[in-house]
């Protein structure tokens, strides 16, 4: 493959870029470069306005992959001028214009509705914002029931919180209007409601594959989710 796309990872709300530790691997041995950035996780348009940055910086083409809240941000961050496509793993892909609460209040809710713990934080104006993240010790059976458990021990206290306001913020672009897409559903998913992936990626016209998995399909099947990303890549070649 010559001048392969650089494949950029987008990780969700309670996680980190080490969220696609096993992911990465099976896209460096195919020869795809691989960039992996911290998502601030503090809004979604300013998350997505920090990740097009990203991808403005990288020589070439780009593939955006998103994992959960990480499908939101490449939705929005996936109208720069080099991204060839995106990827969804049991992501939101938004309509222009729609939160991910109100894409979520189309469907019942899943367990993770009863899962989440709220906290303060400062706000530089002097105020104070209300952090999002999950009870750790529903991480394992709400977030990641097939990944081993003393993996899922670590992630419980390491993660990375969403600011609550994220959730009802309108997305200000839909880029899969203009770019392809793929997407997978994970069908045994506990923190997403798997219709909302699928809904999502029906309306965007995706190429969907469906996997008996948690929310973190790219921890516990991620040489199929690397099926997913090399096919993106194949399909959109020039």
């Amino acid at each position: 493959m010559s001048n392969p796309p650089t494949v950029v990872l987008v990780h969700g709300a309670f996680a980190d870029a080490s969220s696609f530790r096993a992911l990465i691997p099976e896209l460096l041995d195919s020869g795809l470069p691989v960039v992996a950035p911290a998502v601030p996780n503090r809004s979604l348009n300013g998350d997505a306005a920090y990740i097009a940055s990203v991808v403005r910086q990288i020589p070439g083409d780009v593939v955006l992959v998103g994992h959960s809240y990480g499908g939101a941000v490449i939705t929005v961050a996936g109208a720069e001028d080099n991204v060839r496509a995106l990827v969804y793993l049991a992501g939101y892909a938004l309509e222009e214009g729609e939160s991910l609460g109100e894409l979520q209040g189309r469907f019942p809710d899943s367990d993770l509705a009863t899962a989440l713990v709220q906290t303060e934080y400062p706000l530089p104006d002097g105020g104070t914002g209300v952090d999002v993240s999950v009870d750790p010790a529903k991480v394992h059976d709400v977030f990641a029931a097939d990944v081993d458990p003393e993996t899922t021990r670590v992630l419980a206290v390491a993660q990375r919180p969403l600011a609550a306001a994220a959730f009802g913020e309108p997305a200000s672009a839909a880029a899969w209007k203009a770019k392809p897409s793929w997407g997978i559903v994970s069908t045994s998913d506990r923190t997403i409601n798997p219709d909302v992936e699928r809904f999502g990626y029906e309306r965007a016209g995706a190429t969907v594959t469906e996997l008996d998995s948690s929310h973190l399909v790219m921890l516990s099947h991620p040489k199929e989710a690397a099926d997913v990303v090399r096919e993106a890549v194949r399909a959109t070649e020039r």
